[in-house]
C-alpha cells in the first residue's frame, strides 16, 4: 500500500475515533481541510445513515459540490432533494458541466428546470446541450469546457492566447482545432506546441488522424476506444461534425467502474448503486423481488422432481445423488456464462465467431463430461455397489454438462439480441435449465431402468 493510501486510512480512522468521542470540531476541520473530496465521499458512504447525515452537515457549503460528485447516485440524490433551487445553483457554480449534468439527472424534472432557470444563459446553454443526450451516451458523458484554436494562426499566437487563461480545463493534453463553422478538424498536442517552431502555423503541426467520438455513441463503446488507444481525452462531435465537447479519462474510469459494479451486482439481482448502509426495510424490499423470482425457478425444479416421486421412493440413492448432477451442470454453465458475458463487454464476440465459440464449448463440455462422469460413476459404484446406477449417473452428468455449456454460451447472445441484460437474467435462467435438465435426465433414466 502506498504512503498516500496509508495516510488517508489513518485520517479516516482518526475521524471515526473523534466521532465516537464526540469531537465534532476536530471532525469538521479534518473533513473540510484534511481530506480530499473523494475521501470525504468515501467516509460518508462507509457510515450508517445517522452518522452519514451528521458528516454531511459538517461539510462546508463551498465543498459540497466537490463531495457530491464522488457519491453514489442514491446517496447524492438524498442530499440534493433536501436543497432549494437557489442552493443547488450555488452548489454547482464551480463544477464542470458534465458533473453538474450528472447531479441534475438525479433530481425530479421540475426541480432541475428550476435550477436551470437560476443559471446564467451561457451555463444553461452548455448544460442543456449535455442534458439533451442520454445519460449513458458520449453526449451525456462529455464536458463542454474545451480550448479551441483555428488552423491558420501561428503557434506563437496560440501560446499568447493560452496565457490569457487563468487555468486550463483538467486533463488538457490537446487543443482542439476547428474551422469558422465550428467543425472539428484535428488536434494540436500540447507536447508538439511546446517543442515546435513558434512561427509555424497550427495547420503545419496539428494531427488529423485522431480518435473522434460521436455524441450518440454508447458510453461502454467510448470506454473501449479509450482503453485500446490509451487516450487521455477525445473530442466529441454531433451528426453534422460540429465540435460540442470532449471526454476525459477520469469520466471513462467512472464508466469502467460502474460497468464492473453492474456486472457483479446484477449476478445477485442487485442494483450497482446499492447502498451498503441503506435502511433494512428498503434493502429488504429490493431483495425480496429477486428471492421471489428464484423461488419460482426452484418450484419448477421441484415439479420435475415430483414427476419421479415413485422412482425416488423405490431407490433412496437417487435422492442422495441428485444434487451432484444439478451442481456439476450449474458450475460448468456458470463458467461459460461468465466468460461469454466478459467477452461481450470487451467486444470480442461477434456474429463471425459465435459458431466457433459454441463448437469449442461443446467440445470442452464433452471432455469434462466424460472425465467427471467416469469419476462420479466410480464413486457411485463403490458407495452403492450398483453398476446400473453408476451408468445412469454417468450418462446424466454428460447430458447435463453438454446442455449447461451450450446454454451458458448461447444465453448471453440471445438475451443481448432481445435487449435483456445477460448479467441480470442469465444466471437465473441458466440455473433453472441445469436443474431441470439434470433432474430430468437422471431421474428419467432411472425410471426407465428401475420401473
Amino acid at each position: 500500500m502506498s504512503q498516500q493510501n496509508q495516510r488517508a486510512k489513518a485520517k479516516l480512522h482518526s475521524i471515526n475515533v473523534a466521532l465516537e468521542s464526540g469531537g465534532m470540531q476536530q471532525v469538521k476541520r479534518t473533513v473540510n481541510t484534511g481530506l480530499a473530496p473523494a475521501e470525504v465521499a468515501h467516509l460518508i458512504e462507509s457510515s450508517p445513515p445517522k452518522v452519514r447525515k451528521m458528516l454531511w452537515e459538517l461539510v462546508e457549503k463551498e465543498n459540497e459540490g466537490e463531495v457530491l460528485q464522488h457519491l453514489s447516485d442514491e446517496i447524492s440524490a438524498s442530499f440534493l432533494n433536501e436543497m432549494s433551487a437557489a442552493q443547488l445553483v450555488d452548489l454547482t457554480a464551480e463544477l464542470d458541466t458534465d458533473d453538474v449534468a450528472d447531479l441534475l439527472q438525479q433530481l425530479p424534472e421540475h426541480v432541475s428546470n428550476d435550477v436551470l432557470r437560476g443559471m446564467d444563459s451561457e451555463d444553461r446553454s452548455r448544460l442543456e446541450t449535455v442534458l439533451s443526450y442520454p445519460e449513458d451516451s458520449a453526449g451525456g458523458l462529455m464536458n463542454t469546457d474545451t480550448v479551441t484554436v483555428r488552423p491558420d494562426i501561428t503557434l506563437d499566437v496560440v501560446l499568447r492566447y493560452l496565457r490569457r487563461h487563468r487555468s486550463l480545463p483538467e486533463m488538457t493534453d490537446n487543443l482542439l482545432v476547428i474551422n469558422r463553422s465550428n467543425e472539428f478538424i484535428g488536434i494540436l498536442p500540447i507536447n508538439k506546441l511546446l517543442v515546435s517552431d513558434l512561427n509555424q502555423t497550427v495547420r503545419e503541426v496539428m494531427t488529423t488522424d485522431t480518435q473522434i467520438i460521436h455524441a450518440t455513441m454508447d458510453e461502454e463503446d467510448v470506454a473501449k476506444i479509450f482503453e485500446r488507444h490509451d487516450l487521455v481525452s477525445a473530442p466529441v462531435i454531433d451528426s453534422a461534425g460540429t465540435l460540442i465537447g470532449r471526454i476525459t479519462i477520469d469520466d471513462v474510469v467512472d464508466v469502467i467502474r460502474d460497468t464492473a459494479d453492474h456486472s457483479l451486482m446484477s449476478m445477485a439481482g442487485l442494483d450497482e448503486e446499492e447502498d451498503t448502509f441503506a435502511p433494512a426495510l428498503k434493502t429488504g424490499r429490493r431483495r425480496a423481488v429477486w428471492l421471489g423470482i428464484n423461488l419460482i425457478t426452484a418450484f419448477i425444479a421441484s415439479l420435475v422432481i415430483g414427476l419421479f416421486a415413485q422412482t425416488i421412493e423405490r431407490l433412496v440413492a437417487l435422492a442422495v445423488l441428485m444434487p451432484i448432477v444439478a451442481s456439476m451442470g450449474g458450475i460448468a454453465g456458470s463458467q461459460v456464462l461468465t466468460l461469454v458475458i466478459r467477452g461481450q463487454a470487451l467486444g470480442h464476440i461477434s456474429s463471425s465467431n459465435i459458431r466457433w465459440l459454441l463448437n469449442r464449448e461443446l467440445a470442452v463440455g464433452f471432455f469434462n463430461g466424460l472425465l467427471w462422469a467416469t469419476v462420479i460413476a466410480g464413486i457411485t459404484l463403490f458407495w452403492f455397489n450398483d453398476l446400473q446406477l453408476a451408468w445412469i449417473i454417468a450418462a446424466a452428468i454428460i447430458i447435463n454438462l453438454l446442455v449447461a455449456v451450450l446454454s451458458g454460451a448461447a444465453l448471453p447472445i440471445i438475451l443481448k439480441r432481445q435487449r435483456i441484460d445477460p448479467a441480470l437474467a442469465g444466471g437465473v435462467i441458466l440455473t433453472t435449465i441445469t436443474d431441470v435438465v439434470g433432474f430430468f435426465s437422471f431421474l428419467g433414466l432411472a425410471s426407465i431402468f428401475y420401473l
